[in-house]
């Protein structure tokens, strides 16, 4: 683990260390809800700024319960219907402010 003091860093340096973020992947299509909420929910409360979430989902109970527990908790997202009734959801950011 590597840790910086970024009080004693410049701007632009401070602006660099930004590009660092993680993408969190989670292929749900085979797992019935409530399954892919609840490892959804796990996996949003590790995001970090400027990190990314990508969910696939194919159970209809979770197409209902993810968009409404996103919009509800104030996430940013877009969805995307794929090939045999996929949806996969993109979690740009944690929570907007």
């Amino acid at each position: 683990m590597i840790v910086i003091d970024c009080r004693k860093l410049d701007n632009q340096t401070k602006a660099l260390l930004n590009i660092f973020f993680m993408i969190y992947k989670y292929d749900a299509s085979k797992d019935k809800c409530p399954l892919p909420l609840v490892k959804m929910r796990i996996m949003l409360k590790k995001l970090q700024v400027n990190d990314s979430c990508f969910i696939r989902i194919s159970d209809q109970g979770s197409k209902s319960d993810i968009p409404k527990y996103l919009s509800a908790k104030g996430y940013q997202y877009t969805q995307q219907r794929l090939e045999n009734s996929i949806v996969e959801f993109h979690i740009k950011t944690g929570k907007l402010l």
